[in-house]
């Protein structure tokens, strides 16, 4: 396929005023789509979302470009459900969002030297608060972020203040300070319900301390928890079905002979499949 931009541009301008009039037409005769709001979409572009993500982790393009028509099918939605109440339309949220990167942009659209990563990242968090108005650099990051997110887009906005460690070492340490904590708390026989808040408070500071760490390693810590999660989930369905093959159900096996089936499916590549 041509990766021209301009080359594709009419193509692609077709394409956009295709999906404006496609869902033009289904808002007026579809009782589906009549009856969406802002409101009964938002679960949907939640999934949708999540869809997306899982596809871009199995890196399945075909399935990408699928998620991506869905996820632009939702953004279009509301922009039409805003314009049908008087708000704004399409046009002004591009238009919007051109703006806004135009803005954040002063090292390409202005006269400003940002020759790093790391000073392009300084400067977006700089006039972010210039744009809202905010107080603190962390009043921009979402309430409603799932914590394991949030705790990465924290630790990004105050290292974008200049509030960070200098040496991913110094993070391991801190790692590892957090760890004997939390064990000190845990390590109690019967804890008191005063002693079990505080060893989740310790758990707490030791997950941020692993998320910070996985930062400074270059790691994204939600995508690698995911992959584990497909990892657990592909060894132990192997281990299901390895188990009924011999007529086995897994209550019937102890803890040794499921280990058996277990490092069998280590052995197994990500498709199931022997190599």
């Amino acid at each position: 396929m041509e990766n021209n931009s301009a080359t594709r541009r009419p193509t692609q301008l077709e394409a956009f005023g295709r999906l404006l009039d496609v869902l033009d037409r289904l808002r007026a005769e579809c009782p589906w789509d009549r009856k969406q709001t802002l409101e009964s979409l938002r679960h949907l572009t939640i999934e949708e979302t999540y869809e997306l993500s899982d596809a871009i982790i199995r890196g399945d393009l075909p399935d990408l470009k699928k998620e991506l028509g869905d996820v632009m099918l939702h953004l279009t939605f509301y922009a039409k459900i805003a314009s049908e109440q008087g708000a704004f339309d399409i046009a002004d949220v591009l238009n919007a969002q051109c703006e806004k990167l135009i803005f954040r942009h002063p090292h390409i659209y202005g006269n400003v030297e940002a020759s790093t990563e790391e000073e392009v990242k300084q400067n977006w968090e700089q006039l972010k608060l210039q744009e809202k108005g905010n107080s603190s650099v962390l009043g921009g990051v979402p309430v409603s972020l799932p914590a394991l997110v949030k705790a990465m887009r924290i630790q990004e906005k105050a290292r974008g203040a200049g509030f960070d460690w200098e040496k991913p070492g110094q993070v391991w340490e801190k790692v590892q300070e957090e760890l004997q904590e939390f064990g000190d708390e845990f390590a109690v026989a019967t804890p008191s319900a005063e002693q079990q808040e505080r060893a989740a408070a310790e758990f707490g500071d030791l997950l941020f301390s692993l998320i910070n760490f996985a930062r400074h390693a270059g790691i994204n810590p939600e995508e690698a928890l995911e992959r584990t999660n497909r990892k657990f989930i592909h060894r132990f369905q192997y281990l299901e079905t390895a188990a009924a093959r011999e007529g086995y159900s897994l209550r019937d096996l102890t803890l040794a002979q499921m280990d058996v089936y277990w490092n069998q499916a280590k052995q197994l590549p990500a498709t199931g499949k022997p190599e």
